[in-house]
């Protein structure tokens, strides 16, 4: 390929030939590897070395790669934003589903509503960005709750105001746990009108590079639309783009 610069196409295999062993190699075996000459492997190792992507062990002579690559990376993978990854997929998710969905992130035993695609439905829903709401009575809430430890669901729960909102609302943390495992298991929760009479959600978790949950999105809408025979179908929809989303900030299961 004539737009190949060969000096960093050269050195570039040569990393990527380090990358294979993690105790180090000797100049021998990377030249027989990527079919260069020793002396220009020399070279190119000695500017790898003077900026800190290769270091050579004093001992045994092998070269081997630093973190500084690592480094690199984790600097581009901390400024993904979950808002910007997740907007056009929540666009895709609503016109599949032709309701509203929502991504939320968590900030103590709320979650906070960041963005909101509407559908053309005449009937729509109140929310609005910036809007908060318990954790324990959204689809949302418990999707992000059901990937917390014992200790941080239980926190959560003694820093809410539980109230029975509906005849729905769960308020006993026995019950709760046992729905969270539950939630667990089939990779998305429900909330079957337990903040809002009339109103049925379906939510999921979204991971980040670390593994960690960060946040949700939903699909909601009235029950005389969001059946049950509805959620079906939406469950197979929130699992799907919620994965892509999570993908998109760097997880890997």
């Amino acid at each position: 390929m004539k737009d190949v610069v060969q000096s960093v196409d050269r050195a570039l295999s040569i990393l990527e030939t380090l990358s294979d062993y993690e105790e180090g190699t000797g100049i021998k075996e990377i030249s027989d590897k990527i079919d260069l000459h020793k002396s220009t492997v020399h070279r190119l190792l000695l500017t790898l070395i003077k900026k800190g992507y290769v270091e050579q062990n004093a001992d045994t002579n092998k070269y081997r790669l630093t973190l500084k690559l690592f480094e690199l990376g984790n600097k581009q993978i901390e400024k993904m934003d979950i808002l910007s990854i997740a907007k056009p997929y929540l666009k895709q998710l609503m016109e599949a589903a032709n309701e509203v969905v929502h991504l939320v992130v968590r900030e103590g035993s709320e979650i906070i509503y960041i963005d909101k695609v509407e559908s053309e439905n005449k009937i729509r829903m109140h929310s609005r960005i910036g809007t908060r709401s318990p954790m324990y009575c959204t689809s949302v809430g418990k999707a992000i709750m059901a990937h917390l430890s014992e200790k941080e669901v239980e926190k959560i729960w003694e820093a809410s105001d539980i109230k029975r909102l509906t005849e729905y609302t769960i308020t006993d943390l026995d019950t709760m746990k046992n729905t969270l495992e539950e939630i667990r298991q089939q990779g998305y929760a429900l909330d079957e009108e337990e903040n809002e009479l009339g109103i049925r959600c379906i939510g999921a978790p979204i991971f980040d590079h670390k593994g960690e949950v960060c946040g949700a999105i939903s699909i909601s809408g009235p029950t005389i639309r969001v059946t049950k025979e509805s959620i079906l179908t939406f469950k197979e929809y929130i699992v799907d783009y919620s994965k892509k989303i999570s993908n998109g900030l760097g997880y890997r299961e």
